[in-house]
């Protein structure tokens, strides 16, 4: 029996998605570090957030690079490197005393760990092992599992912090993240037998092909408007809640029902993504979205309001990264999947780091979160806008039509 027999496409689903409820489930609690943090070294709003827009701008830019190693040499690698980053980050942000050590933590580490950890890497290896028609829709359980991270670890960050403190819960983290490591062995494996690839093509080939077609760029300022939009909910509403007169167990149980409802987010626009046109979906995802966050600068914010915005935006929460990355795989093909899927996400994630900063700097100059909301009203309109012009046939028919032609 050779040794890779046992890394069967439902192991490897199953090892992904686990990887996935991991890696995402503790990012998610960052948001709860930000007023103990604050509190305790008497640090403006800004600071956490700038740290944590860092990240997030690392995360989409190590990332990339990590994507394209993965391609290279192998996933297994990879994710096992961006596991280590992970235990290494939280470890040293638990004894961190000044906004360096922070920003060098938060972003270098943890950055570095969730571009190891995350959507490209992981969905690419994921895709490589089904047929086409199913490809969005495991693309979709593995991003629901992300969700279901949020929905499991959320209340359990918030329990460690308020039993032990937010050094101590940052420590029990770390020995969760450590569980990643075993889990990278069965994501190992050849990206170029995987992806069966009829012409051999490098990587700078694939990168020279992708930046020449228009859909790759509307892609990526699309995934730009999702990356706003998230990291700044998920670090900025625990505060926006308790600043509007409810107790950090609301805004705690919000992100959680974001978290649960996105598991039926993400694996629905799996499954619509392999019966209808991704874009028009990805359009209807984003249009929906800036009605839901206008009904919390417009509508009183009540317990009831909360939740029923929670429960509508779980449900698209992360819906945009199956049918993106989906979109990614049809179109370029899936040998370098891992490279392009990241380098499209570091849109996201530039966009994490604009809404995640401004959100900060906003409220510590005007005293209110209204601009940064106004802001995601706006791109949000962009998003579902920009996705429309995408020509989502492959590219290789559009070559083979040329050459008959």
């Amino acid at each position: 029996m050779e040794i890779r027999s046992w890394r069967t496409p439902a192991m490897i689903l199953a090892c992904g998605c686990i990887i996935m409820t991991i890696s995402f489930g503790i990012r998610a609690g960052f948001g709860l570090f930000l007023q103990p943090m604050a509190l305790e070294y008497g640090w403006g709003r800004e600071v956490f957030s700038f740290s944590i827009a860092l990240q997030n701008l690392m995360w989409g830019a190590i990332g990339a690079v990590a994507g394209g190693l993965a391609d290279r040499y192998g996933p297994g690698r990879v994710i096992a490197a961006g596991a280590i980053c992970y235990i290494l980050g939280l470890v040293g942000l638990a004894y961190i005393s000044t906004p360096l050590l922070m920003h060098l933590n938060a972003a270098f580490l943890l950055g570095g760990a969730l571009g190891g950890t995350s959507f490209g890497i992981i969905l690419a290896v994921i895709g490589r092992t089904v047929v086409p028609e199913k490809r969005s829709l495991y693309m979709g359980v593995a991003t629901a599992a992300g969700s279901f991270g949020q929905f499991l670890l959320l209340p359990l960050t918030q329990f460690l912090i308020a039993s032990l403190d937010w050094h101590h819960a940052l420590l029990v983290l770390a020995g969760i993240a450590a569980l990643i490591l075993p889990l990278t062995l069965a994501l190992a494996g050849n990206p170029a037998a995987a992806a069966g690839a009829v012409k051999p093509q490098s990587i700078g080939e694939s990168l020279r092909e992708a930046m020449g077609e228009k859909g790759f760029h509307l892609l990526f300022w699309g995934y730009f408007v999702c990356g706003f939009h998230i990291a700044m909910l998920t670090v900025h509403l625990p505060a926006f809640v308790t600043d509007a007169g409810l107790s950090p167990s609301h805004g705690m149980t919000a992100l959680a029902l974001i978290g649960l409802f996105n598991v039926i987010g993400t694996f629905g626009a799996g499954w619509l993504g392999g019966r209808f046109s991704k874009k028009y979906l990805l359009s209807t995802i984003y249009a929906i979205r800036a009605v839901l966050i206008s009904t919390l600068v417009f509508l009183p914010l009540t317990p009831l309001t909360l939740y029923v915005f929670a429960c509508g935006i779980g449900l698209l929460w992360l819906g945009t990264v199956p049918l993106t990355n989906g979109l990614v795989g049809q179109i370029f093909g899936m040998r370098y999947a891992a490279m392009l899927a990241s380098l499209v996400f570091f849109g996201h994630q530039i966009g994490s780091f604009v809404g995640v900063w401004l959100a900060g700097y906003l409220y510590d100059t005007t005293g209110s979160y209204s601009g940064a909301f106004m802001a995601s009203i706006g791109l949000g309109i962009f998003a579902a806008l920009v996705n429309l012009p995408v020509n989502e046939t492959p590219l290789a028919e559009r070559k083979h039509a040329a050459a008959v032609a």
